[in-house]
């Protein structure tokens, strides 16, 4: 009947709101982290039944999107569209500060420090911050008399 009348359900973290119930439960996981269906094999937590069984394609070898350029093999189909990025050069994200554009979330979020100066490394001999964990890794070998690297950072 909501979906005749247009009324819905509100989030009361959000105020995101649905037209049934069961998308409001399924949503307020988001909220609680709650995660209800666990994988047998690696014990793995869920919060959604579908995303688990897509998940226990990577315990039987089930990768059944192929890209059409390499025919590399996904055990999911996002992972198969995040994958031809790296040949079609696409870049969705883009940089508020700079309008840089980059092919992926974790990159844009990385790049983004150097605007922000935030150095969420930090080495437990000296408690010096870094920016980048390669920077911390290589700095680390400062302490130990690493070969490879003897000029401190």
């Amino acid at each position: 009947m909501r979906t005749h009348t247009r009324e819905k359900l509100t989030c009361s973290v959000c105020q995101k709101s649905f037209y049934h119930q069961n998308q409001l439960k399924k949503h307020m996981r988001t909220h609680t982290g709650e995660k209800p269906f666990t994988c047998s094999v690696c014990q793995r937590g869920f919060s959604e039944l579908g995303n688990l069984r897509k998940h226990m394609r990577s315990h039987v070898g089930d990768k059944r999107y192929t890209c059409s350029v390499c025919q590399k093999s996904f055990y999911q189909q996002s992972q198969l569209k995040k994958h031809m990025r790296t040949h079609t050069g696409e870049k969705p994200f883009t940089c508020s500060v700079c309008q840089g554009s980059f092919s992926w979330l974790s990159n844009l979020k990385r790049h983004m420090r150097c605007h922000t100066g935030e150095k969420p490394y930090t080495c437990s001999v000296c408690q010096r911050s870094f920016s980048l964990q390669c920077i911390l890794k290589k700095h680390m070998r400062t302490h130990t008399r690493d070969p490879l690297n003897l000029a401190p950072t």
